[in-house]
């Protein structure tokens, strides 16, 4: 293959993969391994297998929907501009499923088993049929639910988290789909995508998914008992909160982003 087209093909496979929410899984993960007392090993381990499910489950996305994306038009999907062959990208994501298989299990029993039959089962299964589902946020919701688990079940010596620590979890990944659905209503809409944040309508989502990431603070802020750290992370959500409901433009959609990366902090620095 020659150099050009493989380095075009490298880039397709990375767009392809949904690169942000990608990203920011598997860096929240590797925080949340350093912040467990993982080694530098297991922690790379740990994050290496999520990766890799998240791969999985970006490609696969795209996948399934690359003809819908080829009728509205959607120049920024790689496969469905011609950018990299779908037989590229299925051969990618059969690679990544075997990766994360073997990593997942390499990192224990338990925490292989929760990671693969509740993160990626989920992600998968959203992209299959929750999508299209009033449940659309059910996938998000238990998928972010078990990450702090995949990563304290692999300690040494494995133990769950802390319940308030899976329920903040779980209201930032309500609240992540939410928000990562809002661009993309109208496209969703003319091509038969009905999930949740599509029967709400975009005025609803806007204030809905600033709310749902607010009650996640309250939880990340009073789990672990009330302090001084809780009180100001509280504050400066709710603030943020406001901003979201209140504003117009693209302000709503950043302090909500704000209050989703407050509570990523909040997972790792209150656990």
């Amino acid at each position: 293959m020659p150099v050009g087209r493989g380095r075009a093909t490298l880039q397709g496979l990375a767009l392809a993969c949904h690169p942000g929410p990608t990203v920011a899984v598997t860096v929240l993960t590797g925080l949340l391994a350093a912040s467990t007392g993982h080694t530098a090993a297991r922690g790379l381990l740990v994050t290496a297998a999520v990766l890799t499910g998240q791969l999985s489950i970006g490609w696969s996305n795209d996948l399934l929907d690359a003809s819908r994306d080829r009728a509205v038009g959607r120049a920024d999907k790689p496969i469905a501009r011609g950018a990299v062959p779908e037989r590229t990208v299925r051969a990618a994501t059969a690679a990544a499923l075997v990766a994360t298989t073997v990593l997942s299990l390499a990192c224990g029993l338990a925490s292989g088993l929760v990671h693969l039959l509740l993160g990626v089962a989920s992600g998968w299964a959203y992209n299959v049929w929750f999508k299209r589902s009033v449940l659309s946020p059910l996938p998000y919701a238990v998928a972010f639910a078990a990450l702090p688990a995949v990563v304290t079940l692999a300690l040494p010596e494995p133990v769950w988290p802390a319940p308030w620590v899976m329920v903040t979890g779980a209201l930032l990944g309500v609240g992540a789909h939410l928000l990562n659905a809002l661009p993309d209503l109208a496209d969703d809409e003319a091509t038969g995508v009905h999930g949740l944040p599509q029967r709400l309508g975009g005025r609803t989502v806007r204030w809905l998914a600033p709310a749902v990431l607010l009650a996640g603070t309250v939880v990340a802020a009073t789990g672990p008992g009330i302090d001084a750290a809780g009180v100001l992370l509280l504050g400066a959500c709710t603030v943020l909160a406001a901003v979201a409901v209140l504003e117009r433009g693209r302000l709503p959609f950043v302090a909500a982003v704000g209050i989703a990366l407050v509570n990523v902090v909040a997972l790792v620095v209150r656990r």
